[in-house]
């Protein structure tokens, strides 16, 4: 499998959050005595400097064309290709990747997956949960593929963990909605996710809730 070059994270994040849905998520073994964890993405968001929901938010000065060095927010304008993991609410870990020129600030956020392989060795991190369960939301797909903060800025481009690009089917489509669980901008349909497809993230987007 050949991981995505940086180069396809460089690019508008929008472009980004609609092109991963449908690309496989994969998670190698150091050591290649087991066979790698993969699951296709069904749900992304995207998140960008100009978003008051962004974790960088008011750090780049537009009159100075400079980002301000302040907490993990400022890592969101490094290199595209790289990981942003964060701690939500103090318990689940959640995977970004940093997207956009070296600057600017972007990221997409992976939402959800669909497993495709190393289902077992995912569900003895989940606990004996039904198959949809596993890798249905942010959090739980960061455990069942054991991601913390140490693939933070790290390169998600190489192994043991990175993307390959792919296509959905002719038979499922790409849809959009709000995103979930923000408070600031929540009009913006930067939900990207598969219609209709049970891996995807049961949560109510935060326009509907507004």
């Amino acid at each position: 499998m050949t991981p995505c070059p940086n180069s396809y994270f460089a690019r508008d994040t929008l472009e980004v959050a609609h092109d991963l849905v449908g690309a496989l998520l994969v998670r190698e073994d150091p050591a290649g005595n087991r066979e790698p964890l993969v699951g296709r993405i069904v749900e992304t968001e995207a998140y960008t400097q100009d978003d008051p929901a962004f974790h960088g938010w008011n750090l780049y000065d537009e009159e100075t064309d400079t980002v301000r060095s302040e907490g993990r927010g400022a890592d969101l304008f490094t290199a595209p290709g790289l990981g942003y993991v964060y701690l939500c609410y103090g318990v689940h870990w959640l995977l970004n990747v940093v997207t956009e020129p070296e600057g600017t600030g972007g990221a997409v956020l992976i939402r959800a997956v669909e497993p495709q392989s190393g289902i077992d060795r995912m569900r003895s991190r989940r606990g004996d949960r039904r198959e949809r369960d596993l890798t249905n939301g942010p959090g739980k797909l960061t455990e069942a593929f054991d991601i913390d903060e140490a693939f933070h800025q790290t390169s998600l481009t190489e192994s043991p963990l990175f993307f390959v690009a792919d296509a959905l089917p002719d038979s499922e489509t790409i849809v959009t909605s709000s995103r979930i669980g923000i408070s600031k901008a929540v009009e913006r349909p930067w939900r990207f996710f598969v219609e209709g497809n049970r891996f995807v993230s049961p949560a109510t987007p935060s326009a509907q809730k507004a």
